[in-house]
């Protein structure tokens, strides 16, 4: 993608494209493994990640997998069983495509074919990167202990009923072109009233106090706010009643 400010870090796990402008897709690039992360993988998410929350021409980031069957399949159990070594870290990735159970993404479309679940425990181990409290958070501790314990999986619409996703496609094939049309409205919308409202949920999410969260909100981004060029242009095309050009955020 021309424009850029700066080039993406290097990748073998994960293709990286650009289908639309300040759009972001992440392909897990692992189809014969089900998708499974190496531990190498987990840094280079990191890297990108880190990367892509710096490159001020994008805005929203879309996580998918390669092929049809399945989103993730977590962590490669084979590299795992052969090295005494675990994963160093787990990038957060911003799921919007087959998603597993616990996932950190901040909106879920899913194909009606999807199964949600958290198997660490058929194989001796645990969901050890968030996706027990991110869980129990969203559904409650009685179910998310039945899906965590039991190995139970989850169907894309038990998954909505849970308001784990937000919505399901109409069709398996559909879902890439659904997720991108939600991408393209966030886009639409002012980048830095975008990057403050997102940070403002997720303090939410970190803070059992609203007082807490909407402070720190505040003392970190309300003066640069206001004093961006996106904040003058959005009054500006209010008042003119005319579409607003946003500019790259520098907040």
């Amino acid at each position: 993608m021309s424009g850029l400010c700066s080039p993406p870090p290097p990748a073998n796990f994960l293709k990286l494209s650009f289908p639309k402008p300040k759009v972001l897709l992440v392909t897990i690039n692992r189809e014969k493994q089900r998708n499974a992360l190496p531990a190498e993988a987990h840094w280079e998410g990191h890297g990108i990640f880190s990367w892509f929350d710096d490159e001020p021409t994008l805005l929203v980031a879309i996580v998918t997998g390669a092929g049809s069957k399945a989103f993730c399949a977590g962590q490669d159990l084979t590299e795992q069983a052969s090295s005494r070594r675990g994963p160093k870290t787990a990038a957060q990735l911003a799921v919007l495509n087959h998603p597993p159970t616990g996932s950190s993404s901040d909106m879920v479309v899913a194909s009606p074919q999807a199964l949600f679940g958290l198997p660490e425990v058929a194989v001796g181990l645990y969901a050890a990167a968030g996706g027990l409290p991110r869980l129990m958070r969203i559904i409650g501790l009685q179910l998310a202990s039945e899906i965590a314990m039991t190995g139970r999986r989850l169907t894309a619409q038990e998954a909505l009923e849970y308001r784990l996703v937000n919505r399901v496609s109409q069709t398996p094939q559909s879902v890439f072109d659904e997720c991108l049309s939600l991408a393209t409205q966030i886009t639409s919308f002012s980048p830095d009233g975008i990057i403050v409202t997102r940070q403002g949920l997720r303090e939410a999410w970190d803070n059992a106090s609203v007082e807490h969260a909407t402070s720190r909100t505040r003392h970190e981004y309300v003066n640069r706010l206001i004093a961006g060029e996106n904040f003058k242009i959005g009054v500006e095309a209010f008042a003119q009643r005319s579409k607003p050009k946003w500019v790259p955020s520098h907040l």
